[in-house]
């Protein structure tokens, strides 16, 4: 899917502001017509989880309905007309005018009902959505899992997630109506290659709808334009760019052509889709990771999509506040721990040049028989859908096929395998990853391009103890590689810190501690020339589900508190950060 965006031939409109919500906690909605429409409960916004919004929903998952009137006037010039979700969490279905157009499974990624001439009026129309995120044991992440010592599941959380962040519930992205000509442009995909001096822009794609015999293809950038017409073959269309002196993408040079493609008809523009594009090779060598050719290591973070107001619906002021944190510090990367985020987000990270490990929403999966084959259908179904979204996106340098898997099962395997083999199917140009806590243990990095492991040393294990959680450190990262030897990134690290708690000397949750674990722990891996990334646990904090060891429903692992005030840990990192590898 193309994103919705306006031009002659297209016109999108975001449906945003407050909504009719209702809660159905016994689930009667249904047959009492609801999806006709229904008499509002509360106003809540959309885009954001309902969980922030009022004291009664703070842990309630569903289900419950959402519901919006607006007109709409037909324009010949734009006949077909689709609704877009980017992020509705977990389950949803939607109705128009009463009407179902369909359900979708799982949050954080878009989905999309063509409307044209369906139940559509001049007058005033209904959109009606209902939505729930209740925890099963066979989604995707999962949840109410019960307990098998195979599986490492207790249910230790209120409400009962098998991850540690917490189970926002909402539409938490935007709602899009968007218009199209009858045939449009469906899919555009760009890959970049080097040679020498020069550089190769291939975009292909395909369209929607009968009609059209050319397509129009613009690049341009830096004082330099080049046109290309080529005849569709079917309704298939390719172009090849060669590009004289290209200007690279990289961080510190985050440089962005404009891509134009026209479909034409009778020599005459009858559709068109721009979109900013970065030239740029991504490549796993030996111990390296090589960006245009050149090694360089990732200094990043972890994070979470989580505001005190909105959830998972970060406002792009804070946003932008997010990535001037990670400049400041010295950051060069993150990872979209432990889904994809917004395309704001990467947005963000192709213009600011940061590089992106883009993560499916496959955390904490278990491997048990039972409801095995619907969540690997659901990883495929989120893996697919991801790299349809971002493949295009110069910041995203690797794809994450799950964090920190309970792979203990033999059935962990060709589950993973099975993965692999689909996201180099739908993108050959990127490496290939999951995140483990299991380190040498996690059998599925044989087949995979890096090893990625999360580590807590001095925290979970040797609590308050760094002077033995460092040599353990240096001595578990030598085993991996050992095993593996395969380019590790360490793409978990921290200690809890609550703002404001301080000891000489540290202790555990003082802000000391924090910045004397995350010290360490990167001048062991400075001393590994196979460690190419450290990425901290976390950027900011962010709120869980209850639990004793979380206080206040809350992971104090941050560097910069909820409210995006450094602590100690931060000022640290800036510090170190500039004298570390490139």
């Amino acid at each position: 899917m193309i994103r919705p965006q306006t031009n002659r031939f297209r016109k999108a409109q975001v449906f945003q502001g407050p909504w009719d919500f209702r809660k159905d906690p016994f689930d009667q909605g249904g047959q009492k017509g609801w999806f006709k429409g229904f008499k509002k409960e509360k106003s809540l916004l959309v885009p954001a989880s309902w969980n922030e919004q009022a004291p009664d929903l703070k842990n309630f998952l569903g289900p419950a309905w959402y519901q919006k009137d607006f007109d709409f006037f037909p324009n010949p010039k734009w006949p077909r007309v689709f609704f877009r979700f980017d992020s509705v969490h977990y389950f949803s279905t939607v109705w128009l005018n009463g009407k179902k157009l369909g359900s979708h499974e799982g949050g954080h990624l878009p989905f999309e009902f063509e409307i044209t001439e369906f139940f559509l009026r001049k007058g005033p129309n209904r959109l009606v959505l209902r939505v729930e995120g209740l925890l099963k044991p066979d989604r995707v992440p999962p949840g109410n899992v019960p307990f098998d010592p195979k599986d490492a599941f207790n249910n230790q959380f209120n409400p009962p997630a098998s991850f540690d962040f917490f189970p926002y519930c909402g539409i938490q992205r935007e709602v899009t109506l968007y218009t199209t000509p009858r045939t449009l442009l469906r899919d555009v995909t760009v890959r970049t290659t080097l040679s020498g001096k020069k550089a190769f822009v291939k975009v292909s794609g395909c369209l929607d709808g009968k009609g059209g015999q050319t397509v129009r293809f613009t690049l341009e950038g830096f004082g330099w334009r080049s046109i290309r017409h080529e005849p569709l073959v079917g309704r298939n269309f390719q172009a090849v760019f060669p590009v004289p002196k290209p200007r690279l993408w990289a961080p510190g040079s985050p440089n962005l052509y404009e891509l134009r493609v026209e479909l034409l008809k009778d020599g005459k523009p009858v559709d068109e889709v721009r979109m900013p594009m970065g030239i740029r090779t991504v490549q796993v060598r030996g111990n390296q990771i090589l960006l245009n050719g050149k090694t360089v290591f990732l200094k990043g973070f972890g994070r979470h999509e989580d505001h005190p107001l909105l959830g998972r619906a970060l406002p792009d002021k804070v946003r932008a506040k997010d990535f001037q944190n990670m400049a400041w510090t010295g950051a060069n990367s993150y990872r979209t721990s432990h889904y994809p985020y917004s395309e704001k987000d990467l947005d963000l990270a192709d213009r600011l040049g940061f590089l992106v490990i883009d993560e499916t929403p496959a955390v904490g999966l278990f491997f048990h028989p039972k409801g095995l084959p619907k969540r690997l259908r659901l990883c495929r179904q989120f893996t697919r859908e991801m790299i349809g979204r971002d493949k295009n996106h110069p910041s995203v340098v690797m794809w994450s096929l799950a964090n920190e898997p309970h792979s203990h099962r033999p059935e962990a395997r060709p589950f993973f395998k099975d993965l692999a083999r689909l996201a180099r199917g739908l993108d050959p140009t990127r490496p290939v990853t999951l995140v483990s806590y299991l380190g040498a243990a996690e059998e599925s990095f044989r087949f995979l391009d890096v090893v990625c492991v999360n580590r807590y040393f001095g925290w979970y294990s040797e609590p308050g103890d760094l002077p033995k959680a460092f040599p353990r450190l240096s001595k578990d990262l030598d085993a991996i590689h050992r095993k593996f030897r395969k380019l590790l990134l360490v793409t978990e690290f921290g200690a809890d810190a609550l703002p404001g708690s301080h000891a000489n000397p540290p202790v555990l949750f003082s802000e000391e501690y924090q910045a004397e674990l995350i010290e360490g722990y990167l001048r062991v891996m400075a001393r590994k020339p196979f460690v190419r990334g450290a990425q901290v646990w976390n950027l900011n904090d962010f709120r869980t589900a209850q639990a004793v060891h979380r206080p206040n429903g809350m992971n104090y692992k941050g560097v910069f508190t909820r409210n995006r005030r450094p602590k100690l840990a931060a000022y640290r990192l800036r510090k170190l950060w500039r004298e570390f590898p490139v």
